[in-house]
């Protein structure tokens, strides 16, 4: 590989997601975690020295020369001032979804990172796994035929279970459609094409959480978003998808993507993680495995980044793109607005070059 790999990676935020990015990077030879930085120094020390990587102060690793890129894992309210402070010091970032908690940053960010000659990658990377390609495979086969929609499903009970600080799922910038539907609008983007327009409605069920976990817990905290919202989203292939996703469904974990064709379905698996059965059902009882070959411990958090250094090399678009990134955001406001409204709402077209960095596999 070029001398530019692997990369040298810092760590900006060491909550409960990082260690799974950290774990999940000795799988690959195309980049390293080196550095670590919080909001709280003791926080980035202790795990630092968790996991062999230097503390650094936020200012100290964006400016760092030995780091050619940041790996973004703040809250999503702090996700657009990291990545515009990473891009503006000549780094490459990829970022936890959502790419920022507004469209137009998101575009900004973009547009930046464009202007600069750098690379924006954006979670989630589930849709790389390879019982997804397999599941594109098919698709592209005609094993289902002409590909008619998707019906997606995530319900859970709510992060106020297992997070220790689950306040920013609440507030703006929160909730399923911001934290959970980009697993599943991601996936089905990059299985049936970009989307054209949504509609739908929104509720909240529970106006008040209480914390369940850590020093924080039986605090009681406000919800400020939607919390169970159902919403139809029209694609520019003509396609109909539906998706619902919930904090309401407690002590529930109920999640599931299918694609529904003119001669078949594809059921494919939790789209929140890696690995997991692929079908095909054909008439009314016939059903059949779609095999395909595990990375093994490549199935991991890190697969998008791996993507992007080895298309940097390359020389071609990556395909955890800050471009899809930013649809998969607009398609989530335009969701959430349709529902406020009682209306549907009109999704800007996917830039057409960004198009192989998301949909095509490059």
């Amino acid at each position: 590989m070029s001398p530019i790999a692997p990369l040298r990676l810092g760590v900006v935020g060491c909550g409960i997601i990082a260690r799974a990015y950290v774990d999940g990077s000795a799988a690959f030879d195309t980049f390293e975690v080196a550095a670590c930085a919080d909001v709280n120094p003791a926080i980035a020390e202790a795990f630092g020295a968790e996991h062999g990587l230097v503390p650094l102060s936020l200012e100290e690793l964006i400016a760092d020369p030995q780091l050619d890129a940041v790996l973004n894992l703040t809250p999503p309210g702090a996700h657009a001032a990291v990545i515009r402070s990473a891009l503006a010091a000549g780094k490459h970032v990829y970022t936890e979804k959502p790419l920022a908690t507004s469209v137009s940053e998101a575009r900004e960010l973009v547009e930046l990172a464009g202007r600069l000659g750098l690379r924006l990658g954006c979670a989630p990377d589930t849709f790389l796994s390879s019982a997804y390609e397999a599941g594109r495979a098919a698709i592209l086969r005609g094993d289902i035929g002409e590909p008619l929609g998707a019906t997606a499903t995530f319900l859970v009970g709510g992060p106020d279970t297992w997070h220790p600080n689950a306040d920013f799922f609440y507030a703006a910038g929160g909730g399923p459609v911001l934290d959970i539907a980009p697993y599943y609008l991601t996936a089905i983007a990059a299985l049936l094409g970009p989307f054209t327009a949504a509609a739908g409605f929104a509720t909240t069920f529970t106006t008040e959480r209480t914390l369940g976990v850590g020093p924080r817990a039986g605090e009681r905290i406000r919800v400020e978003v939607p919390t169970h919202v159902a919403s139809v989203l029209r694609l520019e292939s003509g396609a109909l998808a539906t998706l619902a996703t919930s904090f309401e469904a407690r002590e529930q974990y109920v999640s599931g993507l299918v694609v529904h064709g003119s001669e078949g379905t594809l059921e494919l698996p939790d789209a929140n993680q890696f690995g997991g059965d692929v079908w095909i059902r054909t008439g009314r009882e016939d059903r059949a495995e779609v095999p395909y070959l595990s990375r093994g411990p490549q199935e991991t958090r890190g697969r998008g980044i791996d993507d992007l250094v080895a298309a940097l090399v390359a020389g071609r678009p990556h395909r955890a793109s800050g471009e899809l990134g930013l649809h998969v955001l607009e398609a989530a406001f335009a969701m959430l607005r349709a529902a406020e409204e009682g209306q549907t709402v009109e999704i800007p077209p996917l830039a057409a070059a960004a198009a192989p960095a998301g949909l095509s596999g490059g």
